[in-house]
């Protein structure tokens, strides 16, 4: 079992008495990517700007190995944070910006010397020693940023959206390569970001935040196949989310019919959300659906199509690869494990 690194217990912060984080408990694996995901404001990056130290708690702790740290300042945690815009020094090169860090610990200059290429090497920027920062591109920037922070041998490397100012392809290799040089350099990595695609791609830990509370936590594929409640069904991916009522164990009622499912643990008639994701639900003729409609809209997403299948009075989202035209009539069928129950949970 991994050994915990970080713990936050009962963390509460406010500005000018408004409460933008309410009593968070988290705690954060050695050798972990941990990703805090939310809708801005939702106090992911005071979180991490908590565990860096440029934040103080209204109350709770922050623990590091146990230890409470609290009243320690910044440069005397064994963390480094890259920001958002890089922070890099543009009058420096590369060298001098990846080796300052370095420079203020008064490091023999051959020690330096040989640190920073070390970590040049791992971050694929042999060779560009003296470039200028103007000179660079916006991938090539994060690199030398994170080279700068993994310099000093921190164990826990704390990103808060560094990804946000790439162009979309960019963004999209970053996100491997990020994944790549955490596992390469085996250390924590805690990363804010409100792009679910981020998240699922690269965490081995996905934390879900909104309106400064921590709605689940758990790997992706379970934050995405099980949801704990509306808001990050809603948040993690589309969905389809209906009233529904739990009729009793393993049977629920919505749309007008009883569907079989496979949840249980309610109480028999409890109102629930219901929430189907829309690559399950599956496209037949319309006599041979459990559920009929007219497609409304066709889009193209290039891996499939998205169609607005309208129902009665409700409106459903479907993936596929196969598409029906605008004003066809079609069928709708979808199986037991298809289905999420979630129990209502009410939102302030």
């Amino acid at each position: 079992m991994s050994e915990e690194i970080i713990r936050l217990v009962n963390v509460t912060k406010e500005y000018d008495g408004v409460q933008v984080l309410d009593n968070i408990n988290l705690y954060i694996l050695r050798n972990e990517f941990i990703t805090l995901l939310g809708p801005s404001g939702c106090g992911k990056t005071t979180t991490l700007r908590i565990i860096g130290g440029f934040e103080t708690v209204t109350s709770g702790d922050i623990l590091f190995e146990g230890k409470r740290i609290n009243d320690l300042p910044p440069y005397k945690r064994r963390v480094n944070t890259v920001f958002q815009q890089y922070a890099l020094f543009p009058h420096m090169n590369v060298f001098e910006n990846i080796a300052f860090g370095l420079r203020i610990k008064k490091m023999d200059n051959a020690v330096i010397k040989d640190k920073v290429r070390q970590v040049m090497e791992l971050m694929n920027l042999a060779g560009f020693e003296k470039r200028n920062i103007e000179s660079l591109s916006g991938g090539q920037k994060q690199r030398v940023a994170i080279a700068r922070a993994v310099v000093n041998e921190p164990e826990v490397l704390l990103l808060d959206e560094p990804l946000a100012a790439l162009d979309l392809k960019l963004r999209k290799e970053m996100q491997i390569e990020l994944k790549k040089i955490q596992q390469r350099l085996g250390i924590t990595f805690v990363f804010v970001t409100h792009d679910q695609e981020e998240a699922l791609t690269m965490s081995d830990t996905i934390v879900v935040m909104n309106q400064g509370r921590i709605q689940q936590i758990g790997m992706p594929i379970d934050i995405y196949n099980e949801p704990k409640n509306k808001f990050v069904a809603d948040f993690i991916g589309e969905s389809n989310i209906l009233d529904g009522i739990m009729l009793q164990d393993y049977l629920v009622h919505f749309h007008g019919r009883d569907f079989e499912c496979v949840d249980k643990g309610f109480t028999p008639n409890e109102p629930v959300d219901v929430v189907i994701r829309p690559e399950d639900l599956k496209l037949v003729p319309a006599e041979e659906g459990m559920l009929t409609g007219v497609v409304k809209s066709v889009v193209f997403k290039g891996v499939h199509y998205e169609m607005m299948i309208q129902s009665s009075e409700f409106c459903w989202m479907v993936h596929s690869t196969l598409m029906e035209e605008v004003g066809t009539r079609v069928g709708l069928k979808l199986l037991p494990n298809d289905i999420h129950i979630m129990k209502k949970v009410r939102q302030d």
